[in-house]
């Protein structure tokens, strides 16, 4: 099988990600530290020097989960401004009104999460 020239960086480098990964884990392995088994003091969980209270599987409040969301939601919105902001003059009067739909749209969803409640950390 002749592979063209082409693809002999992208099989190295692909060749090299996965060697990295192989001798890393390997090396982690020996060369990490050992946990003796046992019910020791020392290999018990412990936050910030408390004892662990509950169990670490019980569920989380959405109120978690919608927080991340809404972040990462207007996070993005930040985002796409910042082309706008650098190359305002050039988009001229065409980038603004597209600029004021976005905002537009993403007023429309923050009142639309304000009304649902999803802002109200007391409930």
């Amino acid at each position: 099988m002749n592979l063209p020239e082409s693809y002999i960086p992208i099989l190295l480098q692909a060749g090299v990600a996965i060697g990295f990964v192989a001798i890393s884990l390997l090396g982690a392995h020996f060369l990490g530290p050992k946990q003796k088994k046992g019910d020791s003091v020392k290999n018990q969980s412990w936050e910030c020097g408390v004892p662990v209270e509950g169990n670490a599987r019980t569920p989380f409040s959405i109120k978690y989960f919608l927080t991340a969301v809404l972040f990462v939601l207007f996070d993005i919105e930040i985002v796409f401004f910042y082309p706008y902001a650098v190359n305002f003059r050039e988009f001229g009067m065409e980038g603004f009104l597209a600029v004021l739909t976005f905002v537009a749209i993403f007023f429309m969803a923050f009142f639309y999460v304000w009304k649902r409640g999803a802002l109200d950390w007391d409930k």
